[in-house]
């Protein structure tokens, strides 16, 4: 999975990296791989929250026992931050 991200230099000349397609996933560092590090973290941390988030809506619901759900996640790049 790929994301595009947003990377500009603050006015304290600080990297400040932001993930458009994932609403408030920004981070920032002192140099661009720093940024670059952080903002990674950030997004692996933003999309393991939202898997657990729809996990639990998921499980709330009542589903009948006839029904099948087939899905698949591609859990690669989580394993490693897990």
């Amino acid at each position: 999975m790929k994301f595009n991200i947003i990377c500009e230099i603050d006015d304290e000349g600080r990297y400040v990296v932001e993930c458009p397609e994932l609403p408030g996933c920004l981070s920032e560092g002192d140099t661009m791989e720093e940024a670059l590090n952080n903002i990674n973290e950030a997004i692996i941390g933003s999309l393991t929250s939202r898997l657990k988030n729809a996990k639990n809506n998921f499980l709330k619901k009542k589903i009948p026992i006839h029904n099948k759900i087939n899905f698949s996640l591609d859990t690669t790049m989580t394993a490693e931050y897990a």
